[in-house]
């Protein structure tokens, strides 16, 4: 085995052993299972894309991919993919990384966040929507416009509520409240990167929801195979056959999108930051046209029992519908590529199109 498939043989069979459906419906009731936290720790994943002089693994996108696909395939409830993100950015800036889970925020994106300079330091006021996993987080990474990140503790902190929320998988979600909050001394961004938690962050969903396809597509397979009716499987039926087949079509594109936006991610040994708003674009949008048309499809295969709280299928459908809309739509990103794409006119488009550098 090579590193990429000794991290995923690792982390596949922690998750296949550890999350269950009591696991899954005790965290959409508000609770993080401290166990499966440490386990992750103790693997090292949450700080895999850190640089090693943080005390991280050093890895790139490439190798980060097993694990965010593993949360997706077995709907781990767990800060992990927010985590991996914020400690990436804030090793490369040089910021201190506190021990326990992270969350990120970034500014102007679906927030009405401000910053400004009182008594020489810089403070934020007004609210930050749908954060993931906030209550339990040690901090939050903080993408401010002016390209400056910061660490900001969660807990403790002067001017700062909490408002809990939950996303449509019954994650949390929750609002931020700001009324001049002190922020720590930012560092620049380390990333010739605009927008770098929001771009990060709409990369890792991408490779999450295709773990959850790829489990709403197994389960869907399954389900035809043993469901009879009429003294067949339903899966002999030729309209089933077809419509699992388009959504296998679906999840290989979304897998190799995914993929291709791993490999131009900055990690690792290369910071190389040119193709990578381009590549996560594609990602996003075919990974949220994928969850859009998969979700319908395996809910049609399993028919009444794939909506009742007791069958595990909706764990799966209900992330890639939180997901898809998390970091940007995919209607979003498909508006970005376009306006970028008239931008290139006639003349710059092809070229842009082969060197992924539309932005």
């Amino acid at each position: 085995m090579n590193d990429d498939e000794l991290i995923a043989d690792s982390i596949g069979r922690l998750l296949a052993a550890q999350v269950d459906q009591g696991l899954r419906e005790r965290a959409e009731g508000g609770a993080l299972d401290a166990a499966l936290w440490q386990r992750v720790v103790d693997g090292g994943f949450p700080w895999m894309l850190a640089t090693e002089a943080a005390g991280g693994l050093g890895q790139g996108w490439g190798s980060a991919f097993a694990v965010l696909r593993a949360i997706g395939y077995w709907q781990a409830p767990l800060p992990l993919a927010e985590t991996m993100v914020a400690a990436q950015l804030a090793s490369l800036a040089g910021l201190a990384l506190p021990a326990g889970p992270l969350t990120l925020l970034e500014q102007g994106c679906g927030n009405d966040l401000r910053a400004d300079t009182l008594d020489g330091a810089l403070h934020l006021s007004g609210s930050a929507h749908h954060v993931p996993w906030a209550r339990h987080a040690q901090a939050a990474l903080v993408a401010l416009a002016d390209g400056r990140l910061a660490l900001l503790p969660l807990h403790g902190t002067g001017g700062l509520t909490l408002q809990p929320q939950v996303d449509l998988a019954g994650l949390p979600s929750d609002t931020l409240h700001f009324d001049r909050v002190r922020l720590p001394a930012p560092a620049p961004n380390p990333l010739p990167l605009a927008q770098p938690v929001w771009t990060l962050g709409a990369l890792a969903r991408s490779v999450m929801m295709v773990g959850a396809l790829e489990s709403a597509l197994a389960q869907a397979v399954r389900y035809a195979g043993e469901r009879v009716q009429f003294g067949k499987p339903i899966g002999k039926n030729q309209a089933i056959q077809q419509n699992l087949a388009l959504l296998a079509g679906d999840v290989a594109a979304a897998r190799m999108a995914a993929r291709v936006a791993c490999a131009d991610a900055p990690g690792g040994a290369s910071l190389a930051c040119a193709a990578t708003p381009f590549s996560v674009a594609v990602a996003k949008v075919r990974g949220g046209e994928a969850a859009t048309r998969g979700t319908a499809i395996v809910h049609q295969v399993h028919g009444a029992i794939g909506f009742t709280q007791a069958h595990p299928l909706h764990f799966a459908t209900r992330r890639l519908w939180a997901w898809r809309e998390q970091f940007g739509t995919d209607a979003d990103w498909a508006q970005r590529l376009g306006r970028a794409a008239i931008q290139a006119r006639a003349g710059g488009f092809w070229p842009a199109l082969t060197r992924k550098q539309f932005f």
